[in-house]
């Protein structure tokens, strides 16, 4: 909460997580929220209906609070699992919207708005990168066709949740938090640099898809404390500028294909 900025909005806006509820909804909204909530971490006992407390009315409560916060972006798919995770770990729903609000709104920008500018861009910049850092993985990749989306657009999307063990994804969203959107590549790279004789071997596209899911598994990343140190050694130098620069070149590209 602190490190994110996120208490400090809490208490410059004191009630007004109180008054996203008590306003008129959107039946559109609510509609979509509904959908989505028996979807939401299915196995875990807190979000089943018997369980007591059940998460999920918290869970509608705070997505639909970030709708009406945030009009542009409103419900997209994979917020339910942000909330969700949140909403676990804080236990309060206040708490876990102004967590959203620092991560959709100003760590994670466009990555869960319509279009998802912000997501498509990212997975073209962690290509980018993957070329200068990982050049066979990036050989192997043009070699069999295979589109950065197919294989990443989840790591993004969930910010590892379901991806990688929960222990390690909590660790990683600390320094998310933190440190802001530059960690989700510092993970991507790691994982890629560190299998990149299983993926550089790959006969063919759904061999790359099977060896991109077979490394969120294993030791190497259930082992969370030397895995968050590998992660700030492995990859090397990675400066914001460095992904700044390279967000532009291709969010512009992205734009001018799809307009």
């Amino acid at each position: 909460m602190a490190a994110s900025g996120s208490q400090e909005q809490m208490e410059k806006n004191p009630g007004y997580y109180h008054s996203l509820l008590q306003a008129q909804h959107d039946p559109k909204l609510v509609e979509t929220i509904r959908t989505d909530l028996h979807r939401t971490f299915p196995d875990n006992v807190q979000f089943r209906k018997t369980a007591e407390p059940c998460l999920q009315k918290p869970l509608y409560n705070v997505l639909l609070a970030y709708g009406h916060h945030n009009k542009a972006v409103g419900y997209c798919q994979g917020m339910n699992f942000i909330a969700g995770y949140l909403l676990i770990i804080t236990k309060d729903e206040e708490k876990s919207f102004w967590l959203m609000e620092a991560l959709l709104g100003r760590i994670l920008p466009d990555y869960y708005t319509p279009a998802m500018l912000g997501l498509k861009t990212d997975q073209e910049v962690l290509g980018e990168l993957v070329k200068v850092k990982v050049p066979a993985v990036w050989q192997a990749m043009v070699k069999h066709d295979v589109m950065w989306t197919l294989v990443v657009s989840r790591w993004f999307i969930c910010l590892f949740i379901d991806i990688l063990p929960v222990e390690t994804v909590l660790r990683i969203w600390d320094c998310l938090f933190y440190e802001g959107s530059k960690i989700l590549f510092r993970v991507a790279l790691t994982l890629i640099r560190h299998n990149q004789v299983l993926i550089s071997q790959a006969q063919n596209l759904p061999d790359i898809c099977d060896r991109f899911k077979q490394i969120t598994r294993g030791a190497f990343v259930e082992d969370c404390h030397p895995f968050m140190q590998n992660i700030f050694k492995e990859p090397g130098s990675l400066s914001m500028a460095t992904i700044t620069k390279l967000r532009v070149v291709h969010r512009a590209r992205i734009m001018a294909e799809e307009s």
